[in-house]
């Protein structure tokens, strides 16, 4: 088998010319030299596939890094311009389609965890993501306008509409129109939720506190500090004991 050369999406292919020479001839024979080469073999090429797989995990960071450079305020406003504008009824699922799967600035599992962090911290969730991310790729200046445009088209719509919403909020199909739009959200919502668990893979032990926190919040409308307060550190050491075992 020839050299091994992978390819990363957006950078030129990196050749490691690591020859994987696989002889055949210890599988035709049983005995013990034979058997002990073939395990010595299979060593080898186990050790050279863990150094392809380190060799494109390095090279698919450099060109996320690469990409991630390029961001600016400028990226950083129209972007949260468009999560403000299109997020009706929440802008949780929005905020996640346009930066994990349209602009690509972070993985699923990275915005998860963002995310996760943001819930916990005062304001809301994705005015939190907005300020951290535009601080880590273009500092406060870039915190400053992807707050700015976050805000900027949900404040022109509220107050073009403050008046006239007062005149016609009584009217039965006005109220019709908002809860079918407020039913809306709520699928959008969860239906987030869900791929995001799916992309994440969790294992059984993050599903039973997700579950836990779910029913706590959800079904016997606990108070959300108080669920977070107890759920949090029994995970954090939950998941420690589990890896050390």
């Amino acid at each position: 088998m020839g050299p091994v050369t992978p390819e990363v999406a957006g950078s030129s292919p990196v050749s490691l010319a690591i020859p994987l020479n696989i002889s055949c001839e210890g599988f035709v024979s049983s005995d013990s030299s034979n058997l002990s080469q073939v395990s010595a073999q299979l060593e080898q090429v186990s050790a050279q596939l863990e150094q392809v797989s380190a060799q494109l995990e390095s090279d698919t960071l450099e060109a996320a890094n690469v990409s991630c450079a390029n961001i600016t305020s400028a990226d950083l406003f129209w972007t949260f311009l468009q999560v403000g504008l299109y997020g009706f009824g929440g802008i949780a699922a929005i905020g996640r389609h346009m930066i994990v799967e349209r602009r690509k600035w972070l993985n699923e599992q990275d915005y998860a965890a963002l995310l996760g962090l943001c819930q916990i911290l005062p304001g809301g969730n994705v005015l939190n993501v907005a300020a951290i991310l535009g601080d880590r790729y273009c500092g406060p200046a870039g915190a400053f306008w992807a707050v700015a445009g976050l805000f900027a088209m949900p404040l022109l719509i509220l107050v073009a509409i403050a008046g006239i919403y007062d005149q016609i909020a009584d009217l039965p199909d006005v109220q019709a129109a908002i809860a079918g739009a407020a039913a809306a959200a709520s699928g959008l919502l969860i239906g987030t939720s869900v791929k995001m668990m799916r992309a994440l893979k969790l294992r059984l032990l993050a599903l039973t506190f997700a579950l836990i926190a779910f029913l706590a919040v959800a079904i016997f409308r606990l108070p959300l500090v108080w669920t977070l307060a107890v759920l949090m550190p029994l995970c954090l050491a939950a998941t420690f004991w589990e890896r050390r075992r």
